[in-house]
């Protein structure tokens, strides 16, 4: 009965269970069927991890279950319909809860870091437009957010988020600015001032809540998923706050299509906890009291060819981390990779950029690509 119900579920989407093509699903465990239609996208991911099902194009067959909104079907189900109510009721990324991404994903090793995302360490979406490998597209990504908020010597900017500090080492080097970059992550904070020692940069661990000071630029690189937008009004009144009068403000975000209060139940429940993909209408909300939108620059399709440069770089270095992660995380990053890059090739989610000025401040911007 089950493998009937989910052939027909799977039916509009192309998806043959144990098919011949390379993006059907071969099941290797009858529990698969129960749990999938039990649960749906977080049955599906647990039931990858403990390999009970295989596919020889894993992003291709995620691909099209998102193309169909397959997601969809499972939403009325009573411990998913509670998981989105949560989300409605409570502030889930307040200062409390906002820790819970940083010791569930970022602290988690950051040996993982270095070999998945290269040279450059940039944990957000490169940019592919005359990039040949993972380090020229991060590179260019770099320098492309230094021109649009025309950086010079001696400026001082604020990186929110700041990660292992890939930006902050990139614009000190090259552009002579002084940046000071806040995380919630210990593992990066400490990681950061080791690899930026000597450079004009500083590293705090330290909420965006509690700023207090004005900066000539600020940027914020992947971070503001993890904001929630219950907070988004905050955020930008806090970046407000400490923007200077003549001040650029850049914003590097993944963006949705459609408004929503809640990411997907296994992407919370394993990857980042309580993070929010915005949409058009919840930033130019938070934005509109703050500042002039200069610029807005979408480039998502690169993020698929970014999520694959990580995954390639994932599994060529998988021996030199099985020691500390079991097969278990193998299949759990595997996944997770397959996933979001599905979701960029479906334009479900995309990358944003956005250039914001002070209102009235600025007399004239010209846009960069």
């Amino acid at each position: 009965m089950f493998r009937n119900l989910l052939d027909d579920f799977l039916a509009p989407c192309d998806i043959q269970i144990n098919g011949t093509r390379p993006h059907d699903l071969q099941v290797v465990d009858g529990r698969f069927y129960k749990e999938v239609l039990k649960r749906g996208s977080l049955g599906l991911g647990e039931s990858f991890m403990r390999g009970w099902w295989i596919s020889n194009d894993v992003e291709e067959l995620l691909y099209r279950l998102i193309q169909a909104n397959a997601s969809d079907y499972f939403k009325r189900n009573p411990s998913i319909f509670w998981y989105y109510l949560k989300s409605k009721i409570f502030n889930l990324q307040n200062k409390t809860r906002s820790i819970d991404v940083a010791l569930k994903h970022y602290n988690i090793g950051n040996e993982l870091y270095q070999y998945m995302l290269g040279e450059t360490m940039m944990y957000s979406c490169a940019y592919w437009k005359d990039a040949k490998n993972l380090e020229e597209a991060q590179e260019a990504k770099l320098d492309l957010i230094c021109k649009k908020i025309n950086l010079s010597p001696g400026q001082t900017v604020l990186d929110i988020g700041c990660g292992w500090g890939g930006f902050a080492k990139f614009a000190s080097e090259n552009y002579g600015v002084e940046v000071t970059g806040i995380s919630i992550s210990a593992e990066q904070v400490a990681f950061a001032k080791k690899w930026c020692k000597g450079l004009s940069a500083k590293f705090r661990l330290q909420d965006y809540r509690d700023l207090d000071e004005k900066f000539d630029r600020v940027v914020s690189i992947g971070m503001f998923e993890h904001v929630g937008y219950k907070n988004y009004a905050i955020f930008m009144k806090k970046v407000h706050e400490c923007l200077k009068a003549e001040g650029l403000f850049l914003l590097h975000c993944i963006g949705g299509n459609e408004t929503s209060t809640a990411t997907d139940p296994w992407i919370h429940k394993y990857i980042f906890p309580n993070g929010l993909i915005p949409s058009p209408k919840q930033l130019t909300t938070a934005i509109e009291p703050y500042f002039t939108l200069e610029d807005w620059h979408n480039f998502g399709p690169d993020y698929e060819l970014t999520l694959n440069a990580w995954q390639d770089n994932f599994k060529r270095c998988w021996n030199h981390l099985k020691n500390k992660y079991d097969k278990l995380f193998y299949r759990m990053w595997l996944y997770y990779l397959n996933v979001s890059a599905a979701s960029f090739k479906a334009r479900h989610n995309n990358v944003w950029q956005l250039v914001l000025s002070n209102k009235g401040m600025l007399p004239h911007y010209s846009s960069i690509r």
